[in-house]
This record gives C-alpha cells, structure tokens and sequence, in this order.
C-alpha cells in the first residue's frame, strides 16, 4: 500500500507557503484603506494552521526521497489542494462568490489559465486584484519546476528528452527539486521585477504594474480591467510581447546563460522554431488586417503581435476583440492556441518541442518509404530520438485531441453551444484563456456558463496543465498494483 504521508507532508508544506502569502493582499487592502483586509487575514490563517497541521501530522513518514507513484500523487494532489485555498479570499470577499465560481477563478489562476467568472475588475479592491496576479505567479512557477523535475521523471508526454537538459534530475526527487527550484526562482522575480519597472515606465500605476508584470511573467492573463490589456496601448503592448515572449522560453537556458553559457540560448532549436513561429504568423495577420481593414501599418503589426503572442504563449490578455476581425484570424487564433511555448518555460498547450519531434518522425519515416534500404533514425538537437520518447510523444497527441473531443461533448451535454463547448474545451486543456464566441470569448468571461459545465473546465484546466498522462495514470489498474 502506498504511504500517503509523504505526499501529505509536502503538499501541507505548500498550502501553509499558500497561507503566508495571503498576507501581501492584506497589506494591499489596509495600504488602500477600503476595510477588506479582515478578509486574507482570516483566509490567510485558515490556510496556514491546516497546511501546518497535516505538515506535521505526515512528517514522521519523511524518508529519503520519493517514489514513482508518490510522485505522480503529489503532483496532481498540489494542484487539487491548493485551488481549494485559494478559492477562500473569493468566497468571503467582497466577490462573494459562490464555491464553484471561487475554485473556477483560483484553479484558472494556479493553472495560469486566465479564465475569469469575475465581472466589475475595474471596481474590486486592490487585494483580490493582487491574490489573482499572485497565484497566477505562483502557479507559474510551480510549473516549471513540475516541468523540469518531475515530468521528466515521470517520462511524461515525451519529457523524458530534457532529463539531462542542463540538470540531472536522477535519484533524490525533492533535494533536486529545491536546488532547481532556487536557481530558477531567482531568473522568474528577476524578470517580473524588470517587467513591472518596464510597465510603470511606460505610464502605468505601481499597481498595476506589479499585478501585470507577475500575470505577464506567468503568462496567465489576469488582468485588472474588464477590458483586459486594451486599457494600455502604444509601446505598453510591445513591451508586454517582449516579455510573454521571454517567459514562454525554456527557464533552464536563463540558469545556463547566467552560468557563463552564452551559446544555449541562441542554439537551442525549440526556441528558434517558436520566435519564427511567431514571426510568420504576425506577418500573416498584419498583412491581412492590412489588406481587408483600414489599419495603419503600426496598428497591425503591433495588434498582431500583441494578440498572437499572448494566445500562443498561453497568456491569454486581448488588446482588441479579434472576434471582429472576421473568420479567418478566428480560426487561426484557435489553432495557434493548441500550439504553445517551449519545455520549461511558463507558457502552456502542446508545447513547440513535440511538434518538433512529431515532424521529424514523419519525416523519418517518409525517408524510409523512399529508400526501404536505409537507416534512418529520427533526430532532435542532434541527438537521436529514443522510441520510449516518440511513443511518449504519440500517446500525448492522442490523448491531448481524445480529450479534447470528450470535453467538447461533455460541454455540449450541458447546454453549451458548438463554438462554446469545443473553444471552451480547448482553452480549458491549452490553459490559453479566453474561447471563441460572445460568451467566452475575448470580450467576455465565464460567468454564464451552467456549474456543471464550470467544474468540467475546471477538471479540463488541470489535466491540461500537468500534460495530461500525468493525472490520467492515477486511473489505471497498473498504477496501484505493488
């Protein structure tokens, strides 16, 4: 049987960090003079006394290190738990909102989704403004440790390929983690503090230049107005493309650059395959807002690179609603959300990489129906791809659209419309953001939508985030078999 403390003793160790957080709102709330800083001091000190209670409770079950299963409990148990945590602020807030809207808006912040039920942003107190940007930034951080230590480990959805990328993660799982963990942390406040100075000195308040910056650097979307990143324009979106570009590259290359490796950003091929990823499609929607809108030429290009940036980094922020633009940017917004950013970065979807991988087995294997004779292996980085890594690969696309289309349908058994329920599940799984339509989309919020169907994008929001196999290996028979 498996030994739950643990798992129980780290997770307990999580949500009392959760609960020390909640302090920086209350400052925020008692700074700005509303009275609503009673709300994350009581929150703040329920949080902190249940996560130190099952701290203590499971730490005589602390051993040496992890096992493969403990590890697969843990990480899809931290990102059930503390959603529920972090729900609280919302509740007895001046939201208010009921259980199912509060989980919703906490598990999009944590799985920096950036779906929102919250209307009236402009008129909220600035400490539930600041609870959203900062579990959006601490969900963003959190993921790159899951991405680059236990994911890897796990030989999740291909991740196995990064087990030697820059760390060896091998053996004891947490001592590792902590050691990645604080090499990492330093280059994401490092770029969030660069952010917000960026942000206030292009015209924004301290506030909100600090909330963006973390939602920025996270690439959540959490924004402080309804009208999300549309309150700034001019230089303030190209700074914001800069930066959610920045942080939907691989953290690990940061580390190894500020180690005295000066070439491991620049040869990395997952990063220069999403920067021209990202410069072709901005061409192409520039040149057709262009062509079929009376845009100045500046207006399109920095319209296109703010939108397509932030849907394909995962952030999720509209600067204009692109639902207008007509059917063609639509569709294209759509798809580039189930595109992503690289391996170890913030930014979500399917990841650049196993596009990568996915192109060079097809065309090995073009390659080999031409020449029947030859040896041809596929390749990534130079190295030769493993077949434990394609097949890894293959069973993530399969399950990634499978789960897609189960979501869609669920979704559309609740009531939902055709463009609701599959852009609804799909920036559910990608964790991109705001849907298609006049519901969910990028002038709209979740609001509506019926509680069956909030709880199911809630589901979708966390099995996307930890790439899917992870959370549905907890389903298998093999999987609690000694």
């Amino acid at each position: 049987m498996t030994d739950m403390r643990p798992v129980g003793y780290v997770i307990g160790l999580l949500v009392a960090i959760l609960g020390a957080t909640m302090m920086l709102p209350m400052l925020a709330d008692l700074i700005e003079g509303r009275g609503e800083w009673h709300v994350f001091l009581e929150s703040g000190i329920i949080t902190i006394l249940t996560g130190v209670v099952l701290s203590i409770s499971c730490s005589n079950g602390v051993g040496e290190g992890l096992t493969i299963r403990q590890t697969f409990l843990l990480t899809t148990g931290v990102w059930v738990a503390l959603p529920f945590f972090g729900a609280i602020p919302f509740l007895i807030g001046e939201t208010e909102l009921r259980f199912v809207d509060a989980y919703f808006e906490a598990m999009s912040g944590l799985t920096t989704t950036g779906s929102t039920v919250i209307s009236g942003l402009d008129d909220l107190p600035q400490g539930l403004l600041l609870w959203r940007g900062l579990l959006q930034w601490l969900g963003g951080i959190g993921i790159i440790v899951v991405a680059m230590v236990f994911l890897p480990e796990l030989r999740v959805g291909g991740m196995q390929i990064f087990r030697s990328e820059g760390f060896e993660t091998m053996g004891k799982i947490l001592p590792r983690a902590q050691e990645i963990a604080g090499q990492i942390s330093l280059i994401y406040v490092f770029l969030t503090f660069v952010c917000a100075l960026v942000y206030a000195g292009l015209g924004m308040s301290f506030f909100d230049a600090v909330v963006h910056a973390m939602t920025t650097i996270a690439t959540g979307g959490f924004a402080n107005y309804d009208s999300s990143f549309a309150q700034f324009s001019g230089p303030t979106e190209y700074a914001a493309a800069v930066f959610m570009i920045l942080a939907a590259l691989p953290f690990v290359r940061y580390v190894q650059f500020a180690n005295g490796n000066t070439n491991s950003l620049w040869q990395d091929s997952q990063i220069k395959t999403f920067l021209a990823t990202i410069l072709v499609l901005v061409a192409v929607m520039a040149v057709f807002l262009i062509s079929v809108f009376p845009h100045h030429w500046e207006q399109a290009f920095r319209e296109s690179l703010f939108n397509i940036t932030s849907i394909i980094s995962g952030t999720g922020y509209a600067s204009v609603d692109y639902m207008t633009w007509g059917s063609f940017p639509v569709m294209l917004f759509f798809l580039i959300g189930l595109i992503g950013g690289c391996a170890g970065s913030t930014a979500c979807s399917i990841k650049i990489f196993r596009y990568q991988l996915l192109f060079a087995s097809i065309k090995t294997q073009i390659r080999r129906i031409r020449s029947p004779h030859g040896v041809f292996t596929p390749q990534y980085g130079g190295r030769t791809i493993g077949t434990d890594v394609l097949t890894s690969v293959m069973s993530f696309f399969m399950f990634f659209v499978l789960s897609l289309g189960v979501l869609a349908w669920a979704l559309a058994l609740t009531g939902l419309d055709f463009i609701t329920s599959v852009s609804g599940a799909a920036t559910a799984l990608a964790n991109v953001g705001p849907g298609l339509g006049g519901q969910i989309g990028p002038s709209g919020n979740f609001a509506g939508l019926n509680d069956t169907a909030k709880w199911l994008l809630s589901i979708g929001m966390l099995v996307g985030r930890l790439e899917l196999l992870a959370v549905y290996a907890l389903f298998t028979v093999q999987f609690w078999r000694n």
